[in-house]
C-alpha cells in the first residue's frame, strides 16, 4: 500500500487579499504561515516519506522546504511542474470580486461548475481536464519510480490543482469535483492505493493540527 500526503501551501499576501493566485503569480507567505508550517512539520515529524515533490513555486517550495527539515527522516526533494497551480490567465492578480462582477458566468463556472468552464472566455487560462492530466501524471509516475508495500510519499502543491487532481485519482465527475469545496492553507489530504490505478482517500483538508480559525480566505 502506497500513501499519498498532499499539502496545500502556506497562506500567502494574495489568498489574504482575495486575489486570484495561479501559475503566473507567486505573492509572500504571511509571515504566520511559518509558525503554522512549524506545526505542520510537528504533525508530520514522525513519519518517513521514501521521497517528496513540489511545485516550483516559491510559496509551495518553502512551505516543503520548511516542512521536511523539521522531520525526523528527511526525504529528498524534487521540485515538479506537474504540481504548478492551475492557471487563471488575465484573471492572475485580480480581485475575486472584480472578476466576478466582470465576468461573472465563468467566475461561477470555475469555483463551482467546473463542467461549465470555458477556458477560451479567459485569455491564458487552462482547462479543468488539463490541469487534473498533469497532477495525475506526475502522481502516478512518482508512485512508479518509489511506490510499495508501506510507502509515503508526499507532495506539496496548491489548493485549486490539488482539490481538482485529487479528486480525479478519486474518478470524481468532473462536475462533482467542486461539491465538497476547497482546501485550507497548510492543511493535509491523505490518499492510499495498491496499484496506482484505485485510489482511496483516508482523509481530507485536516486542519486540526493548527492553532488557526476556519476562514474562507483560507481555502481555495
Amino acid at each position: 500500500m502506497t500513501r499519498l500526503y498532499f499539502i496545500r501551501h502556506g497562506k500567502t499576501e494574495w489568498n489574504n487579499d482575495g486575489r486570484f493566485q495561479g501559475a503566473n503569480g507567486d505573492s509572500p507567505l504571511l509571515p504566520e504561515s511559518y509558525h503554522q508550517i512549524k506545526q505542520l512539520g510537528a504533525h508530520l515529524k514522525h513519519v518517513k516519506f521514501a521521497h517528496a515533490w513540489s511545485s516550483p513555486l516559491a510559496r509551495a517550495r518553502r512551505t516543503a522546504e520548511n516542512t521536511l527539515s523539521l522531520l525526523d527522516d528527511q526525504p529528498a526533494l524534487t521540485l515538479s511542474s506537474g504540481l504548478i497551480e492551475f492557471s487563471v490567465g488575465s484573471w492572475e492578480g485580480q480581485m475575486f470580486a472584480d472578476v466576478q462582477a466582470k465576468q461573472p458566468q465563468q467566475y461561477d463556472a470555475w469555483r463551482n461548475h467546473p463542467d461549465q468552464f470555458d477556458a477560451k472566455q479567459v485569455l491564458g487560462a487552462e482547462t479543468f481536464e488539463a490541469v487534473q492530466l498533469r497532477f495525475q501524471h506526475t502522481v502516478k509516475q512518482a508512485i512508479a519510480s518509489y511506490g510499495g508495500d508501506d510507502v509515503n510519499l508526499i507532495f506539496f502543491g496548491h489548493g485549486m490543482l490539488l482539490t481538482i487532481g485529487m479528486e480525479s485519482l478519486l474518478q470524481t465527475p468532473l462536475s462533482q469535483i467542486r461539491a465538497r469545496g476547497g482546501l485550507g492553507n497548510t492543511s493535509t489530504s491523505i490518499l492510499e492505493t495498491k496499484d496506482n490505478v484505485n485510489f482511496t482517500e483516508i482523509i481530507r483538508n485536516d486542519t486540526s493540527y493548527l492553532d488557526v480559525q476556519a476562514d474562507a480566505s483560507n481555502t481555495i
